[in-house]
C-alpha cells in the first residue's frame, strides 16, 4: 500500500513518527505553512519557519524514504496582525522554489477584513504562479465560511480545479464539491472527521477529487490517520484499488498541477547546513 499525506505538519512532529509513518505506508507527504500556536510578531520568523520547510523538514523526511512537499502563505490567523503582513510582499520570492506545490494554508479564521485581503492577494499569486491552492476552512460558522471562501474564489483568477477546500465535515462537502474544487478532509482522533465518518462520506459521494489527510501537528492528532481511513475503507468494501486513488493518485493528480512533484527519494546528503550527524538516522 503507498500513500501520500496531502497536508501533514511535520515539524510539529517527532523523527519516530516519520519512521513510523513510512512503517504504514506512507511514502509522500506535503507539509503546509500554518500558524505555530505562538503567535510570530514580525516576517522574519516567517522567513525562518519557510526556509525550514524547504531545507531541514525534506532532509529529515529523505533519512526514512519519505518524498517532502510543502506549500507556503500568509496563514489566515495571523494574518489579521499587521506586523505580519509584509509576508505577502515576500511570497514571490519563496513561491518559485522547486518542492513548492501550492499557496497556503490561506482561507478564513474570523472572516475579518484583513483575512479577506490576504485570502484574495494568495489566490492571485497562486494564479500568476499557475499553482494550486490549499485552503483552510474556518472551524466556527464554517458553513458560512465555505459560502464566503467559495465567493472569493469564484472572483479570483485561479480555476477551482486548483482549489482544495479543506477541513470538510458533512455539512460542507456537497457545498464543497458542487463549487468545482476539490474536497479535503482532514482526520483527528476527536475532533474534526474520523475514519468512519471518512468511510460515509466517500461511500455517499464517491472517490474522485476527494483528499485524506491527518493534519497532524503540535495538538491531539495522528500522523497515521491516513493508513486508518485505508484500513477502514478495505473493511467496509472498498477496493485496493479505490485506496490506492484516495490515499495516492487524488494527492497526485492535484498537487501535480504545479508541475514540481518529485516522488523518487533522493538519497540524504551526509551533511545539512554544515551539520554532519544524520539528526534520528540509522
Amino acid at each position: 500500500m503507498r500513500i501520500f499525506d496531502p497536508h501533514i505538519h511535520m515539524t510539529s512532529r517527532t523523527t519516530d513518527d516519520y519512521r513510523a509513518m513510512y512503517d504504514a505506508g506512507v511514502r509522500a507527504l506535503v507539509e503546509p505553512s500554518f500558524w505555530l500556536g505562538q503567535p510570530r510578531t514580525s516576517p522574519a520568523s516567517f522567513f525562518d519557519y519557510f526556509d525550514a520547510l524547504l531545507g531541514w523538514e525534506p532532509f529529515r523526511a529523505s533519512q526514512y524514504g519519505i518524498a517532502h512537499h510543502c506549500t507556503l502563505a500568509l496563514n489566515p490567523k495571523e494574518a489579521n496582525d499587521p506586523r505580519c503582513t509584509p509576508v505577502l510582499d515576500a511570497l514571490p520570492r519563496y513561491l518559485v522554489k522547486d518542492s513548492v506545490v501550492a499557496v497556503g494554508e490561506i482561507g478564513y479564521d474570523s472572516m475579518t477584513p484583513a483575512e479577506d485581503h490576504a485570502l484574495a492577494a494568495q489566490l492571485q499569486l497562486a494564479a500568476e504562479h499557475a499553482l494550486p491552492a490549499l485552503l483552510h476552512t474556518p472551524h466556527r460558522d464554517k458553513l458560512a465560511g465555505l459560502h464566503r471562501t467559495i465567493d472569493v474564489i469564484r472572483e479570483s483568477n485561479l480555476p477551482p480545479e486548483f482549489v482544495v477546500l479543506d477541513h470538510l465535515n458533512e455539512t460542507t462537502v456537497k457545498a464543497a464539491t458542487d463549487s468545482g474544487c476539490w474536497a479535503g478532509f482532514s482526520i483527528y482522533p476527536d475532533t474534526k472527521m474520523d475514519e468512519d465518518r471518512m468511510v460515509t462520506i466517500l461511500r455517499n459521494h464517491g472517490t474522485e477529487k476527494i483528499l485524506v489527510n491527518s493534519a497532524a501537528d503540535w495538538g491531539k492528532s495522528d500522523p497515521l490517520k491516513t493508513r486508518k481511513v485505508a484500513d477502514a475503507m478495505l473493511k467496509a468494501g472498498f477496493t485496493e484499488d479505490d485506496v490506492d486513488q484516495v490515499l495516492w493518485r487524488n494527492p497526485v493528480a492535484f498537487y501535480g498541477q504545479s508541475g514540481r512533484l518529485q516522488l523518487d527519494v533522493l538519497t540524504p546528503d551526509p551533511l545539512h547546513e554544515g551539520n554532519s550527524i544524520l539528526r534520528g538516522g540509522e
